[in-house]
This record gives C-alpha cells, sequence and structure tokens, in this order.
C-alpha cells in the first residue's frame, strides 16, 4: 500500500486508541493525586536513566590525564560547579521550564518538534524544507546515541568489578556483552513484564547517590563553596585553550537531557518537572558534589571515585544496583528508538518495517526487529572497539549536544512565529542558549579522532538513507503522476452496463487519488469485470501525533459506484486500515468485512539516467524499495483478502 504524508492537519491532544478521560464527583483529588504520583514514578525510571548514570563516569573523566585538569581542592571546586550550572541552565532552565512547553498536542522529541515548526513557518516553503531537512538530521543523531548509551552505561557498572577484585579486570568486557545480548534478546517479550519495577529501582538509585553524597559532603563541607557561579566562571577562565577538553568531559553530565523532551508524550509535562525538581535533580548534585568532597580528602579515590565513596562491603551491592540502573538506562534509549523509526516511517522518512504491538493495553509499546538488531549489531561493536568507559567517553556528546543545538534551532521558530512571542526575547534567548550549546559541541568536537567521529557518521549513514527514501518518494510520486490516466474524466466514460459486476467491494490502494489505480486497470483488461462497489482508497499520515476518530475518513462519491476515501493518521497512531474503514457505514457506505477485497500495487523501480538523482542513490532507493516491510501487516489487513500487483515505474 502506498502512502503520502500532509504537512499539517489540526487534531485532539486525547489518545485515539484509548478511552477518553472522565470527570465529575468520581475523580477525586486523592485520584488525581495518586494519578500523578503514578506518573511521577514512570517518568524517573524510564526518562532519567540515562542522565542517572553518569556519575559513574563523569567525574572521573574530567579529571583524566588528557583534560589537563590539576586534581586539587580548587579544580574540584570549579569542576562540580561547573557541572551544577550546567544542569540547572541546559537541563531545568531549557529543557524543564522551556522546551516542555513545545508540546506537540502533548508529544515531544526531534520529530514531533520539527513538525511543530514546519508547520509555524509553513508560509515559508524554502525555509520548511530547510527545517525539515535540520530536524531529520537531529532525529538520526538519536541513533548514534542510542548506541553508545548501553554501551558506556554497561561498561561503567562493569568497571565495579575492578574493585571487588582485580582479578576481575579481564571479565568486565565479557560480563557487558552478555549483559547487553542478553537485554537485546528480551525485547520481543516487550517490557510491559519489566516496567513497573523501573520506578522503585531508579528512585532507589537516586536516594542512594543522595544519600552517598552526603555522607562524604559531611567529611568535607567546603565543597559546597561549589554552588556559587564564581568558582564555574573562574574554572572554565582558568583553562585556556585546554578549556574544550575539560567541556568535553563535563558534557557527559547532561546527556540523557533530550530524553525529557522526546518522553513527555509517555507522562506529561507536569511529572517530569516533578521528577527532576524533587528526586532527580537533587540526588545527582548531591552524588557529583559527595566525589568532589571524596577526591578533596583522597585524591588516590580518582580510579573509581564513584564506587570509592561505598565501603569495601557495600561495592557489590552498588555494583548490582548500578548494573540495574545502567540497564533501565540503555532500555530507555532502545525504546526510544523503536518509537523514534516507527514515527519516522509515519512522516515519510523511511521504508515500512515490521513493527509488534507488546502490549494490548499500551499502544507505545512497540517491537521492532530490525532495528533491534541493527542497534545490537552496532553496541556490540562499540563495545569491543573501545573497551571500556573511558575510551568509550570520547565517541560520547557530540551527538548529543548537535542534538541540543538543533533543538535550540528549531524551537526559535516555535517561539517566535508559532507562539508570537516579541522578537527580542525570542532571539535574546535562543543567543543565550545556542551560546552554551556552542561551547559544548566545540568541546565534543575536539575528541572527533579519539572517537566523536563515530556517531557522527553514523548519523551521516542514516540521513542519507532518510533523505534519499524521502526524495525518491516524490521522484516516484512524480513518475506514477505523469505516466497514470486522470480518475475523474476515466469514470465519466466507463459504460457500467456493459461490463460484468462482481458483488463485492474492491479497494484500490493509491499513493496518488487523482490516477486510475494500476490494479483497475488490469482488472477490466485482463478479468473484464468491475465491482459493485470500487473505493479508491489514500493513507495521508500528518505531522501531529493524534487525528481523532471523528476526522479519520474524508469520504467522496464519484459516481458509477466509485468512491474516494482518504484516511487520516497522526505519526503515533496505529495504522490499522479495516478498523478505520468501519466508520465508512456512518456516512453511507458500507464495506462488508468478508465481502471486501484489497488491491494493492507494489512498484519495481527502475533507476534511469537523468535530473532526478545521483545513479547510486536510485538504486540506493530501488533496494529499499525492494525490500520495505510487508503492506498487510504493517497497515493490518486481512491477508486472505488482497491481491497484490507488480508495477515498473522509472524515475
Amino acid at each position: 500500500m502506498t502512502t503520502s504524508t500532509a504537512p499539517t492537519a489540526e487534531a485532539s491532544p486525547q489518545r485515539l486508541d484509548e478511552p477518553a478521560e472522565t470527570s465529575g464527583p468520581s475523580g477525586s483529588a486523592a485520584t488525581r493525586k495518586h494519578g500523578l504520583a503514578a506518573l511521577t514514578l514512570g517518568a524517573i525510571g524510564v526518562v532519567y536513566g540515562d542522565i542517572g548514570t553518569s556519575p559513574l563516569y563523569t567525574i572521573k573523566e574530567i579529571f583524566a590525564p588528557h583534560t589537563g585538569v590539576p586534581l586539587d581542592a580548587v579544580h574540584l571546586v570549579g569542576a562540580v560547579s561547573v557541572i551544577f550550572w550546567a544542569l540547572m541552565l541546559v537541563v531545568t532552565l531549557k529543557y524543564v521550564i522551556l522546551i516542555l512547553r513545545a508540546d506537540n498536542h502533548g508529544e515531544g522529541g526531534g520529530l514531533a518538534l520539527t513538525a511543530l515548526a514546519a508547520k509555524a513557518v509553513q508560509s515559508r516553503p524554502a525555509l520548511r524544507g530547510g527545517l525539515l531537512l535540520l530536524g531529520m538530521f537531529g532525529a538520526t543523531l538519536f541513533y548514534g546515541d542510542s548506541v553508545i548509551t548501553p554501551a558506556i552505561s554497561v561498561l561503567g557498572a562493569m568497571e565495579g568489578l575492578e574493585l571487588v577484585t582485580p582479578a576481575l579486570k579481564s571479565y568486565v568486557v565479557p560480563f557487558t556483552l552478555a549483559i547487553l545480548v542478553g537485554l537485546f534478546l528480551i525485547q520481543r517479550r516487550g517490557t510491559a513484564f519489566v516496567g513497573r519495577f523501573f520506578g522503585p529501582i531508579i528512585v532507589l538509585w537516586f536516594v542512594v547517590l543522595g544519600f552517598t553524597g552526603l555522607l562524604q559532603i559531611a567529611q568535607q563541607p567546603t565543597i559546597l563553596t561549589a554552588l556559587n557561579p564564581v568558582h564555574a566562571y573562574e574554572f572554565l577562565a582558568s583553562r585556556g585553550w585546554h578549556l574544550f577538553a575539560a567541556v568535553g568531559a563535563i558534557v557527559l553530565a547532561i546527556t540523557g537531557a533530550e530524553a525529557l523532551y522526546a518522553d513527555m508524550g509517555h507522562f506529561g509535562r507536569r511529572p517530569i518537572q516533578l521528577a527532576w525538581t524533587f528526586v532527580v535533580f537533587p540526588g545527582l548534585m548531591l552524588n557529583y558534589l559527595g566525589q568532589g568532597a571524596l577526591l578533596m580528602s583522597d585524591p588516590t579515590a580518582i580510579q573509581n571515585p564513584f564506587y570509592r565513596m561505598f565501603p569495601d562491603a557495600w561495592v557489590l551491592p552498588a555494583l548490582v544496583l548500578a548494573t540495574l540502573a545502567a540497564i533501565i538506562a540503555s532500555q530507555a534509549v532502545i525504546s526510544g528508538a523503536y518509537s523514534m523509526t516507527k514515527q519516522a516511517i509515519l512522516l515519510g522518512f523511511l521504508p515500512r518495517m515490521t513493527v509488534r504491538y507488546t502490549s494490548a493495553r499500551e499502544i507505545g509499546q512497540i517491537y521492532m526487529p530490525a532495528v533491534n538488531w541493527a542497534l545490537l549489531a552496532g553496541v556490540v561493536a562499540v563495545v569491543l572497539f573501545f573497551g571500556s568507559s573511558s575510551a568509550l567517553a570520547s565517541a560520547y556528546g557530540i551527538a548529543v549536544t548537535l542534538t541540543m543545538m538543533i533543538t535550540t534551532v528549531l524551537t526559535f521558530f516555535v517561539v517566535r512565529d508559532g507562539w508570537r512571542l516579541p522578537a527580542p526575547l525570542a532571539i535574546g534567548a535562543t543567543a543565550f542558549f545556542l551560546a552554551v550549546d556552542a561551547l559544548l559541541v566545540a568541546g565534543c568536537a575536539i575528541k572527533f579522532l579519539d572517537g566523536g567521529w563515530f556517531p557522527l557518521a553514523l548519523g551521516l549513514l542514516i540521513f542519507v538513507v532518510m533523505s534519499t527514501w524521502l526524495r525518491g518518494r516524490a521522484l516516484l510520486m512524480q513518475s506514477l503522476r505523469s505516466d497514470g490516466l486522470e480518475l475523474l474524466p476515466f469514470i465519466e466514460a466507463l459504460d457500467p452496463r456493459s461490463m460484468n459486476r462482481a458483488e463485492r467491494t474492491a479497494i484500490y490502494a493509491v499513493a496518488d487519488p487523482s490516477t486510475v489505480p494500476q490494479a483497475l486497470l488490469h482488472n477490466l483488461k485482463h478479468n473484464q469485470v468491475l465491482h459493485e462497489r470500487n473505493v479508491i482508497l489514500t493513507v495521508v499520515f500528518h505531522d501531529v501525533p493524534w487525528v481523532p476518530m471523528e476526522r479519520r475518513l474524508d469520504i467522496a462519491p464519484l459516481g458509477h459506484g466509485f468512491w474516494r476515501i482518504t484516511v487520516n493518521f497522526g505519526f503515533m497512531n496505529t495504522p490499522d486500515v479495516p478498523k478505520a474503514l468501519e466508520l465508512a457505514q456512518a456516512q453511507g457506505l458500507p464495506i462488508p468485512l468478508f465481502e471486501t477485497t484489497y488491491f494493492l500495487s507494489r512498484e519495481t523501480v527502475v533507476p534511469t539516467p537523468g535530473a532526478g538523482m545521483a545513479g547510486w542513490r536510485e538504486h540506493l532507493f530501488a533496494t529499499m524499495s525492494q525490500n520495505a516491510g510487508g503492506v498487510v501487516e504493517f497497515f493490518r489487513l486481512p491477508g486472505n483478502a488482497v491481491v497484490e500487483l507488480g508495477t515498473r515505474v522509472q524515475i
């Protein structure tokens, strides 16, 4: 089945696959509070797993030999101060307060923000196209994070084995690989059976972070002077040209900030804000302050300051808890990669892939085999190639900081053109955050040759794939229009009385509803039959998350037993076409389930020399088109009622 995307569509933020929320006397304040508490707990478990595992390696990397930062009291206070104010400015001010307000009908994330920015400037086609490409590139960088986060999180946790006994050092990489392979193998079962445990485990994790930090602060309270921003400024100013090396390590403390926005649709703005303010931020900062205090008392703890905060008897339990936290952090980005890929498919950036729904109640819980195995291959490769969290830290950060910068640019057009905020305010805020983002990007860019190239190369590769698919589909549509027959004149010229009529319903799925479907021409030419009811069906995915049921179908009678139906979905809806067509009966067009045949066209793309795309891109598009996922499963069509016909199309 061919599909198309639409630039805009109004839609209700309510999920169509779930019952509407009811209100009334039964909705007591206690019930509402319980719901908010449950969502906040869930947000802690899913949203903050990535940033929550940063204390495993951040401080150690700031004082690594390659940064040139001296390990003394002055620089410890300065480094912790920079971490504190980075979390305040980037995470709290930019994301928690500002970016979370830029929701696309309740949904967040790179593609949702891209759609929102594109809609804000829809009167300027050139700018809109540029923002779509920029947002697409930002989305591709997320896949680099999805590969690196599981590797560095689990490696960082497993390196605690060295403190249990040095003899276990050689087992760090094998144990890491075993955990990661097991994690990816269980993805097909879905996350519902472990999801309920995520929140309590991560809450315990943050409590342990804060408690161990408090114990160290009590022994060296001087570290609390790090809350003074003057120390952050002096630390940065004193580094000179070595500033970027230090910033490249400090940025590890804020990786995972994009998850706050990306997972907003699952939990809502307020639970994410409450979780950060009252649990996550205090736990993180107490631990960073505690690590600084420990190093002021015992500089030899720099080998692994996180685990050295625990008494020897507690290292092993801490290792188990850290491993669980790392697994949960990994699960969050893996699930995010599934959701991102599904959104990209529905927005027309990627070919169809198999999507399996792993929960009958939670529609957001999906499993995509192709994405899962590609991620596993990437994760195993980086663990084997880099071998340690310190080596992998060189590759970590550049993709995340570039994504942050792209988010800042897209948000400007939302607040200026969408929200109509005053230009001085929008420009001033954007300039400030862009300056911060630029410093973070520069700090990570110097690690390019040490591993920073990896997420960029992966992102560029996926960007080439996405842009090729997008351009190829446009060329394919152009070719189909130029070679096709106009539908309305064709219907008017038909003489239904001279044809055999099958007493069934035929649904012809097309990308361009103004041309005659090739399957219809084949039916008339070879079978010499015309069905009693003929539906010209087009599926349109809009750049809003949810399209409500009352706007699901657009039906227009064309005469002589023909109808044109447009089925509208948002990029978060489940594209269930038969379920949508059930709504046609209310508009006078019954489509009986057992008396309907779906005629699908599968185009075989033939690359040809010309002005379309470069030859290698046309061949790439042809390969992707040939290997696109099954239409029947993707649109939930009844497999025993589908007739698929091939068509050769030159581009």
